[in-house]
């Protein structure tokens, strides 16, 4: 079993801002492809890294249904599932709250498995 890389929320934030959204592709594939290898289920960075690039709203949705799966095949409840991307649609904001909460329940896993 695979344990993925903690990441602290805001370098993500402050890094996809400053990079103009580069560094949020990298952290997509990162983190499907961390789903995928622990969980041996789910898209993988490849995919989710050309949703991203190409449908970039889907992985609001797809991300955290990931981690909710990843989860739920731990027994434990998931703090995040798919709805959780409607948050996007606040301006900013919700940007940034869906990133707290994405790679907070990220960090929680990997923190708990290591």
């Amino acid at each position: 079993m695979t344990v993925g890389k903690v990441r602290n929320p805001w370098a993500v934030i402050i890094f996809s801002i400053i990079t103009l959204g580069i560094y949020w592709l990298y952290w997509n594939y990162a983190t499907f492809s961390e789903i995928k290898k622990f969980n041996d289920s789910g898209i993988g960075g490849g995919l989710g890294l050309v949703l991203a690039i190409f449908l970039g709203f889907l992985n609001w949705f797809l991300l955290p249904s990931g981690i909710k799966a990843m989860y739920e095949t731990q027994g434990e409840e998931a703090p995040v599932s798919g709805i959780w991307g409607l948050i996007n649609l606040i301006p900013l904001i919700g940007f940034i709250i869906w990133t707290i909460k994405v790679q907070g329940a990220m960090n929680n896993m990997w923190k708990s498995k290591s």
